[in-house]
């Protein structure tokens, strides 16, 4: 113990230690530890009772009973004031009394102590008063003023039973300072049971903070990829679908008036398209191109209507996928033929749709004009599209590759893994039944 450790062990008999900015330790009001204030309380007054005994029944003098009710009032003012923050008493205040200012505690441990060492001069038998008193000069004080204060009253009590009948023998001696070395004994082991709750409900504290904090940041995780979500079914269903709406419009403004009639129709077409989507999207449910038909047909489907002149290939036998997958893949082809429509200006186009061993691969090609991956457009405009199909890939533990260059058209590949359930073993219809078998 250093004299500035006694910010471990402030959790006196009349109060409790205080943080740094005054309020009380939550370390200090475990339950234990009130426990062990309660009941150096309780041993202070029953020794002071014992003491008292003999003076009310008239066995001793009643010039006693005054000094020892005010021992007993100046005392409870600290137990009244309750467990309230000792101003200093974590700021090398050298007393630190719960409800007490730093001058204030001096007063009142000056006077507890004064009053005690009045009724030990009237009667040696106010010495077993001194034990309770060393608790509270090791938890109010610091230990370069505790443990002479202690010895000083030690010597004290040694000095009244000594003027008592029977004069100093061993035993008169003996025990003060047994007393004397059993409370700093206790005083240690009751700062190290401080100091381990206090870590205990730091790490509390922490783990409780920790847990605030990840819940906040897994909130915000689920904000961020609901936003990407959507970002990705926007740009990938309704901004495709505008985009066609506009270039029929613009392509019906010129036509005569059968192709303009045509052109408004399949402007109305991809407009209701356009309309379930948005509502399919919404409500996170199947894309309508595979509520009726499955992956391969609703991948040619959308090759027909996006790039008429697109070719589509299937290759392999067609097996069931997730629908995170099957909706991975219509977007990829969504996307992918939405940029060859718009900016390819390509004489042929294909989309390859191959289940093979463990994998399911997805091929657009066009040889269009190309461009370079990793530039962006001319304008200066943020483009979503390969990066939304990235991420789609990835979350489903596949691969997307883009392969392109000025002038010599662009190929995108995307495969991914493919779990095939293994279904349960079945037994024989005819197999025997064991004996004893329910």
């Amino acid at each position: 113990m250093t004299p500035n450790s006694r910010s471990d062990v402030a959790a006196h008999p009349p109060g409790a230690p205080a943080e740094a900015d005054g309020r009380p330790h939550p370390a200090a009001d475990a339950p234990s530890l009130r426990l062990v204030r309660l009941a150096l309380h309780g041993s202070f007054y029953a020794l002071l009772g014992v003491a008292l005994g003999p003076v009310v029944v008239g066995a001793k003098p009643l010039a006693l009973l005054a000094p020892g009710l005010a021992l007993a009032a100046v005392y409870g003012l600290a137990v009244v004031r309750g467990p309230g923050p000792a101003e200093g008493a974590d700021r090398g205040a050298p007393i630190g009394v719960a409800g007490f200012s730093a001058r204030a505690g001096r007063l009142w441990l000056a006077a507890v102590t004064a009053l005690w060492l009045v009724l030990l001069c009237m009667d040696h038998g106010f010495s077993y008063v001194a034990f309770p008193l060393f608790f509270l000069f090791l938890h109010a004080l610091p230990v370069r003023w505790s443990l002479p204060a202690v010895a000083a009253a030690t010597a004290a009590v040694v000095a009244a039973q000594a003027a008592a009948p029977g004069g100093l023998t061993a035993a008169k001696v003996i025990g003060p300072v047994a007393g004397a070395a059993v409370a700093v004994l206790t005083a240690y082991g009751y700062a190290a049971l401080y100091r381990e709750t206090r870590r205990r409900q730091r790490l509390i504290d922490d783990l409780v903070r920790t847990r605030d904090e990840l819940a906040a940041a897994q909130r915000e995780a689920g904000r961020l990829a609901e936003r990407q979500r959507l970002a990705r079914e926007i740009h990938d269903t309704l901004a495709q679908g505008l985009s066609s709406i506009v270039l029929l419009a613009r392509a019906a403004e010129t036509a005569d008036p059968g192709a303009a009639r045509a052109r408004m129709r399949e402007v109305a077409r991809t407009a209701s398209d356009n309309l379930a989507e948005a509502r399919r999207f919404v409500q996170a449910l199947i894309p309508p191109a595979l509520e009726d038909a499955p992956l391969p047909e609703a991948l040619r489907r959308v090759t027909a209507r996006t790039v008429p002149t697109a070719a589509f290939h299937l290759d392999g036998e067609p097996c069931a996928l997730p629908v995170e997958s099957e909706v991975a893949l219509l977007r990829l082809t969504q996307e992918a033929l939405a940029n060859v429509a718009r900016h390819a200006r390509a004489d042929r186009a294909a989309v390859t749709l191959a289940y093979l061993d463990g994998q399911v691969t997805l091929d657009i090609y066009d040889d269009g004009v190309g461009f370079a991956p990793g530039d962006g457009p001319a304008d200066g405009r943020r483009t979503f599209g390969l990066h939304g199909m990235r991420e789609r890939i990835a979350e489903l533990g596949g691969t997307l590759t883009v392969e392109s260059a000025p002038g010599e058209g662009t190929a995108v590949a995307a495969a991914l893994p493919v779990r095939t359930p293994v279904p349960a073993p079945r037994p024989a219809p005819d197999a025997p039944v064991k004996a004893g078998a329910r």
